[in-house]
Order: structure tokens, then C-alpha cells, then sequence
């Protein structure tokens, strides 16, 4: 049986680790990428900028992953910068529905990143995938659009899948290792109240969420993509410098101070996203790192 699947934005973090745990389940991968050069994967040649794709990537694929965009959290948040954000989900995504609505290939799943962002700040509410998005956020404006461009695919009767990804939690990347700076120089502290709460997920139950969701055909439509036990700020940054043999030394750093240094960007540290992971847990999903002292562990202690 085929089993080969087709990964936008296969380079980056949640991508690269992804394609490894593919192939290691046995399925065939291929990249969707701007550039020619093949590593270790395959590679399709596409640039959405240009509303250009290789004829042969869809038809190769059974299953196709669309991960692509640029990332939220490098550089400030200027108006060119915001449209970079949108633009590289949505040219992406829609230039990817409309070969998906040619009738040269056998794609029988798509599955769509997305983000709790969609969420706003809900302070110490708990939401799900049945609260509507904040209207007035800029990450969450980033998410509705990119899962409109998803449902484009979902009515050409392709199954559907979108994840709506939390903090990712990996060494390799991310948000991470710039949260875990400080606290390994001696000097971490609590962001802003330290009150708001912070919705992650270990990268390896993140894309055997995936592996899973692509598998199962009673997967469909959104998902949250984040561990069952969210914490507060202040309880990532202690369990943190616990895992890390690191005192916290520090007086909270002041949200002003945050927004002065990081501008409209500073909601994606200060906005609290309490979100529930009972949808996939209901589906049968087992996470391997529930608990974030024994994924923080999981990820540094081999460093010990």
C-alpha cells in the first residue's frame, strides 16, 4: 500500500521532526520547497509568491501535511511584516487547494496547521475548539484566515484536519530555548503577572498528534494541538529553572517594559490561553509528556 505524504514548510521546526517520525513509521516523505537542492528527502519545487508549484508534488502524495509560514515571532509586528505573516499562509494554502481540486491525484487526507492564537487573551477561562475567535487580535485574524483557506480543501471532499498548535516545546527551536535563556544565566522571572496561562505541547506528541489524526479517518475538522495541563507563566518559569538547577533570582519583568522592548508583539508572551485538550484525548489520543516537568525534563536532562 502507498504510503507517501507531502509536507509545506517541511523545514522547520514541527516539519523537520515530523518527516523524521515518518519515515521512521515507515511512510515515504517529500518536501515542498523553494529550494531545488534534495537532502535527505525528496523535494518538490514551489514558490506560492509566484502561484508556482511542480506539476508531479500533489499527484506523488497520499497524504499532504501544510505547515508553511513564516514565523510570528521574528522581528517586530510592522504593517510589512504582518502582511508577510497572512500572506505566506494564505498563498500557501490556497495555491495547494487549487491543485487539490484537479482530478490528477489520489489524495485522500489534508491535514492544515493552524494556531490557539485564534483564541485572543481569555485570561483564566478554559476554551476549546467551539470558542469563537477573538475578533480584535491580530493572531488570531492570522488563524481564522488560515483555516478559511483550509476549508477550501475540506470542500472538495478531501478529509480535513487542522491543528491548532500551542507553544511548541523543543530544544531545537521555537519558543523555547529564547524562554530558557535567561533562566539558564541565572536570570529567569515571570513575564508581565506571571498570571497568564501558557498552553504547549512537547514536538513529539505535537506530530504524533499529526501521524495520528492522518491515520484515522473519524479525524476531521479542528483540533487543539496542546498538552492536557496548561500552567501559568509563573509556573513554566519555576518548573523551568527546577529542570534546569537555575535559582530564580529576579522580580517579574513589568508587561510595559515588554511592550516598549517588543511592541503588539509582546501578546504572543502576555496573552493567556488557557486551552483544553479534551477533543483529542476523546479521540483516543495518549500523550507521552502530559506534564510539563517531564517534558521539560524529556528535552534537558540529556544535557545533564
Amino acid at each position: 500500500m502507498s504510503r507517501k505524504v507531502l509536507i509545506s514548510g517541511g523545514t522547520g521546526l514541527i516539519g523537520t521532526r515530523l518527516a523524521e517520525m515518518l519515515i521512521d513509521a515507515g511512510y515515504e516523505v517529500a518536501l515542498l520547497s523553494r529550494e531545488a537542492h534534495a537532502e535527505r528527502f525528496r523535494r518538490f519545487h514551489w514558490d506560492p509568491r509566484h502561484d508556482d508549484i511542480d506539476e508531479n508534488a500533489v499527484p506523488y502524495a497520499d497524504y499532504v501535511i501544510n505547515l508553511a509560514g513564516a514565523s510570528v515571532s521574528d522581528g517586530k509586528w510592522t504593517d510589512e511584516r504582518k502582511k508577510e505573516i497572512i500572506d505566506s499562509r494564505l498563498q500557501g494554502t490556497n495555491l495547494l487547494a487549487r491543485t487539490l481540486a484537479r482530478d490528477n491525484h489520489r489524495v485522500q487526507t489534508f491535514l492544515s496547521a493552524s494556531a490557539i492564537g485564534i483564541y485572543g487573551d481569555q485570561g483564566s477561562d478554559t476554551v476549546d475548539e467551539n470558542t469563537p475567535p477573538d475578533p480584535d487580535d491580530f493572531l488570531a485574524e492570522v488563524a481564522r484566515k488560515w483555516e478559511v483557506a483550509a476549508q477550501r480543501v475540506q470542500a472538495l471532499g478531501i478529509r480535513t484536519v487542522v491543528i491548532r498548535i500551542g507553544i511548541v516545546l523543543s530544544a531545537d527551536g521555537g519558543a523555547l530555548p529564547a524562554i530558557a535563556k535567561p533562566t539558564k544565566l541565572g536570570a529567569g522571572a515571570p513575564l508581565g503577572s506571571g498570571k497568564q496561562y501558557m498552553s504547549w505541547i512537547h514536538i513529539d506528541d505535537l506530530c504524533r498528534l499529526f501521524i495520528q489524526a492522518m491515520e484515522e479517518n473519524e479525524w476531521r475538522g479542528v483540533y487543539n494541538g496542546v498538552a492536557p495541563h496548561p500552567v501559568t507563566n509563573r509556573e513554566f518559569t519555576e518548573t523551568l529553572a527546577e529542570v534546569l538547577h537555575r535559582p530564580l533570582v529576579l522580580p517579574k519583568v513589568p508587561a510595559f517594559g515588554l511592550k516598549l522592548l517588543m511592541g503588539e508583539m509582546s501578546e504572543i508572551v502576555l496573552a493567556s490561553q488557557r486551552v483544553s485538550a479534551d477533543k483529542v484525548l476523546q479521540h483516543g489520543f495518549r500523550f507521552e509528556y502530559p506534564h510539563l516537568q517531564e517534558a521539560l525534563e524529556e528535552i534537558y536532562e540529556p544535557e545533564e
